[in-house]
């Protein structure tokens, strides 16, 4: 066996393993959180730009060399300028996804099964109304917490902290009422809060078709553990939002086997 790469063999340690594994991770993460938008584009371009430099400086090309280690010396100030909503997004994402009720969820972090979460959400309730509105065309955005309590987006609408029933569901909703307007967040065995304002995705990949209350409802899954329904005012179709994908055009027979997956056999 050639000296070197004994040398190399021996040298490699279980830390440049998880070190390796980590930066796979972090990079997976990175990508999630920019697909589907403009900054994809600016991340490819930085990166073709850093494998240039690479290639001059192996070239020993000086001059230009020279020049593109001084861009590239100032790249973290602009890449915090140019992606700082980005950043914000990712930091949000930890803080909401894997730091949960004040405690680390290296499991969660690690994409391996975490505890069973005991629902206290009432699911007949959610089914029972969302049927209703689908068939009279009411629109409607449900969201569902899970672990993340939402309550920043909560504080934009008014906390009424109500027993969650489908005719009250259904009268917050209804078009003439003075809370029909925004998302309403459910907690446990409660309608939390309604009038909420949500965060809208920057995906430029989405359907033209896709309104306000289905850009709302991607933005915030992609960055919370919640589970959010979506009513269309125009077709009445139900949609199902979890982690930024959604089931599109579901009967209520599906959302049902969806919310108990999800709330009940985690």
């Amino acid at each position: 066996m050639d000296t070197s790469l004994l040398t190399l063999f021996i040298s490699f340690r279980i830390l440049d393993i998880i070190d390796i594994l980590l930066v796979a991770l972090l990079l997976y993460q990175i990508y999630m959180l920019i697909r589907g938008t403009v900054a994809i584009n600016i991340f490819v371009g930085i990166f073709i730009l850093y494998i240039f430099w690479l290639v001059v400086r192996a070239l020993n090309m000086e001059l230009l060399s020279g020049i593109l280690g001084q861009i590239i010396g100032v790249g973290v100030i602009a890449l915090i300028i140019v992606f700082q909503q980005e950043i914000r997004r990712f930091l949000l994402l930890i803080g909401s996804r894997y730091l949960t009720r004040n405690t680390f969820s290296l499991e969660r972090l690690l994409f391996l099964k975490t505890e069973k979460y005991d629902s206290k959400v009432n699911i007949e309730a959610i089914i029972r109304a969302c049927r209703n509105m689908a068939e009279k065309k009411i629109g409607a955005i449900i969201v569902i917490t899970i672990k993340s309590n939402l309550q920043l987006y909560a504080e934009t609408g008014d906390i009424i902290n109500a027993e969650t029933s489908s005719r009250l569901i259904e009268s917050i909703f209804f078009k003439n009422s003075p809370m029909h307007d925004g998302a309403m967040i459910i907690k446990d065995e409660s309608i939390y809060a309604v009038r909420c304002i949500l965060p809208l995705t920057d995906r430029t990949n989405l359907p033209a078709s896709y309104g306000l209350r289905h850009r709302a409802a991607i933005g915030i899954s992609d960055i919370t553990d919640a589970l959010v329904i979506v009513i269309s005012e125009e077709t009445g179709r139900i949609s199902f939002i979890k982690e930024g994908e959604m089931d599109e055009g579901i009967n209520p027979q599906k959302l049902r086997e969806l919310l108990e997956e999800n709330l009940i056999n985690a």
